[in-house]
């Protein structure tokens, strides 16, 4: 094999068993069913195991025969009917209410009886026992839910029967045991005695039970051998008319010369024989593990072909005569030309509305997952509104505060250079200027004394600062303003966010123990959702905190400036002050003492005094930062409230994102729901 051809085979063997082929389902309502089972398992759903299971139980459903229940008041016959339809006595039969459970007749590769019970439990058991648990006069059923025979007759492959209480008998719970069957059954034989037939008590009974179910519905006259034709003719026709709201056609019968003939119709004996056959096959082998010949099993073969022979030799004239006469082959025509026709159509809509049923849970579910996310995104919406509300409250109320203090630190100020103007005295100074004397016109140094003035810096800062103590009392005053300036704001900006945490805290307590309501919705998408919860603060609100908590430190560094600047700077403030001003008025005095007449000594005016206190404690920061609209409030405010809408958007965009997924899977549920498309023969009928 050249490099060429190894390469081909490589590539076959990738596509082979590494590439996905897509499915191919047959047209038929399995195929249908199927496909719609493998789209809503499919992973990325995450299914839970109760809608596996119940999916499987619709591909049971799309494959089981259609079932009819054999339905009628006690003593009718129903069971000797039964045992007639599938042409073998297995079902007893007697006076008084035999059958107290429902019974599923159902094809099996050997006679069995299955007992289910309330519990769930299931025991089989051999067929011969089948009046232990089905017949109230041998024993007590209360435990018993229903049975199941199962038995090697073809009729069952394709239609299996229910053998029902009657609805007259005097247990409710078989009552409703009766009227649970009619609703999931393809087609409803009513058994009535032929001259019990049309009576009021039959009336109410069909009421009350068969008033929904004419096109799957066929009435039984039992019992005609014993009327001539006539009276069969005219008990026939009215019943046609009396019920004919409640069956599709009335058929007259002999259950027990139908079970006398079919159970030795030459057909049914050869089943019975090559079962036997079958039968003794099966134990031979078992008996001989060892065998390599089957001349073990020759006379059993040998007897076989004797039977055959015998059956064959058999007069078939009176069998069919009685089995035509008996009506029971008008039965089973009606059951394959009427009712499986209208099962099937039937069946299959049930089936799929049942799908679009387990459809619409889901999308539900999804929808309930996204409706989670929406809920927080609306939570999120709202605290957009709340935070610029809240914010612009506060900075209105503290805006107030933060104009008291300036106005305080202002009154201060005033009132230092109040008392720095008071404490500027009269001082008279002395000064020696040189002159001329006539005589000799010599030089002579003579006193000159001049008004001037000076500041008693002692008292000024004794009365401040030292002894009375006055201002700086009134600086505390408003440093302890300004601290609680600080914490009210602190709790402000600390409160928005504990309105945010509440309201988003409330959200996560309501879908932190969220829970499918529907069985079949999915265990770990809910959980998802749950752990999504979880983890709110996480993925939420830590961003939000973060962010105010910058904005608290921002507001206190900014408070912390000023209890500094008030703390330590006023008495440096007045000291530099109190210089400059004393050195202006020695400057002044030089100047004047070179021209008096010119140039005047300088006597600070108040307003000079107080310009020169703000200018040295820098006061244009102060009123910058306290009084301008760009005070330093207003601008953690305006942050405060860029950054928390910043982060709102940016989480409602994760949480949509998170949402994301949900919608997508809806989508792609409604479009699974759409390919499910009912015959609309079969909706008319339903």
């Amino acid at each position: 094999m050249n490099n060429s051809e190894l390469l081909q085979q490589l590539i076959r063997e990738y596509k082979e068993h590494y590439l996905l082929k897509e499915k191919i389902y047959e047209p038929s309502l399995l195929g249908d069913v199927q496909r719609i089972k493998d789209a809503l398992l499919n992973e990325k759903f995450k299914p839970s195991v109760q809608l596996r299971n119940i999916l499987n139980k619709q591909i049971k459903r799309a494959v089981n025969p259609m079932s009819v229940a054999i339905v009628g008041q006690f003593s009718s016959g129903k069971s000797t009917f039964l045992n007639a339809l599938i042409s073998k006595d297995i079902l007893p039969t007697g006076i008084t209410p035999v059958t107290s459970k429902v019974i599923y007749i159902k094809y099996g590769e050997e006679h069995k009886l299955k007992v289910t019970y309330k519990s769930g439990a299931t025991v089989y058991h051999p067929i011969e026992n089948i009046s232990m648990f089905s017949d109230q006069r041998v024993t007590n059923m209360d435990n018993i839910k229903y049975l199941t025979v199962y038995a090697p007759v073809e009729i069952l492959k394709e239609i299996s029967f229910v053998d029902t209480p009657g609805l007259n008998s005097q247990s409710q719970e078989d009552t409703s045991s009766t009227k649970k069957v009619l609703q999931d059954v393809g087609g409803i034989i009513w058994l009535t005695l032929i001259d019990n037939a049309g009576k009021r008590s039959e009336q109410e009974i069909l009421d009350e039970y068969l008033p929904s179910f004419k096109t799957k519905s066929l009435c039984v006259l039992n019992q005609k051998d014993k009327f001539n034709d006539e009276q069969i003719a005219d008990t026939t026709f009215y019943i046609e008319e009396k019920f004919s709201n409640y069956f599709s056609k009335v058929i007259p019968i002999s259950a027990k010369v139908a079970l006398d003939s079919r159970t030795i119709e030459p057909g049914v004996l050869i089943d019975n024989a090559l079962n036997e056959l079958i039968k003794n096959l099966k134990k031979g082998v078992e008996n001989n593990p060892q065998c390599r010949t089957l001349k073990f099993f020759s006379n059993d073969y040998d007897t076989f072909k004797k039977r055959l022979d015998e059956i064959h030799a058999m007069d078939r004239s009176r069998i069919e005569e009685d089995i035509h006469n008996s009506n029971i082959n008008e039965v089973l025509d009606f059951i394959n030309q009427v009712m499986r026709p209208n099962a099937m159509s039937s069946k299959a809509f049930r089936i799929k509305n049942d799908l679009k049923n387990f459809c619409d849970i889901l999308i539900n579910s999804y929808r309930t997952m996204a409706g989670v996310h929406d809920a927080l995104n609306k939570t999120l919406e709202d605290s957009k509104e709340k935070c610029s509300t809240e914010l612009e409250s506060i900075h209105v109320h503290y805006a107030k505060d933060l104009k008291s203090i300036y106005t305080n630190i202002d009154d201060i100020f005033k009132e230092i250079a109040l008392l720095i103007y008071d404490n500027i005295v009269p001082h008279t100074a002395v000064d020696y200027k040189e002159s001329r004397s006539s005589f000799l016109n010599q030089k002579k140094i003579e006193p000159y004394t001049y008004d001037s003035f000076r500041i008693d810096q002692d008292q000024i800062m004794n009365r401040l600062f030292y002894l009375d103590q006055n201002v700086e009392k009134r600086i505390k005053r408003v440093i302890r303003q300004l601290k609680n300036f600080e914490s009210n704001t602190n709790n402000a900006f600390e409160g928005i966010y504990l309105e945010l945490q509440s309201d988003v805290v409330s959200w996560q307590n309501k879908y932190l123990l969220l829970s499918k309501n529907r069985e079949i919705s999915s265990d770990l998408e809910f959980s998802s959702v749950k752990r999504f919860a979880s983890k709110v603060h996480e993925n939420i609100l830590k961003r939000f905190h973060i962010a105010i908590l910058g904005s608290i430190e921002a507001l206190n560094k900014e408070s912390a400036y000023l209890n500094g600047a008030l703390d330590y700077n006023f008495m440096q403030t007045v000291q530099v002050t109190l210089y400059q001003m004393s050195e202006k008025i020695l400057e002044s005095e030089e100047i004047h003492k070179k021209d008096p007449s010119k140039f005047a000594i300088y006597k600070p005016s108040e307003e000079d005094i107080l310009h020169r206190l703000k200018l040295n404690f820098d006061f244009d920061k102060i009123d910058d930062s306290l009084l301008s609209k760009n005070s330093f409030l207003a601008k953690v405010v305006k942050r405060t409230r860029k950054e928390f809408l910043e982060i709102a958007d940016e989480k409602i965009i994760f949480v949509s994102h998170e949402k994301l997924p949900y919608m997508e899977k809806i989508e792609d549920l409604q479009v699974i729901k759409r390919s499910i498309v009912h015959d609309e023969s079969s909706e008319e009928k339903e």
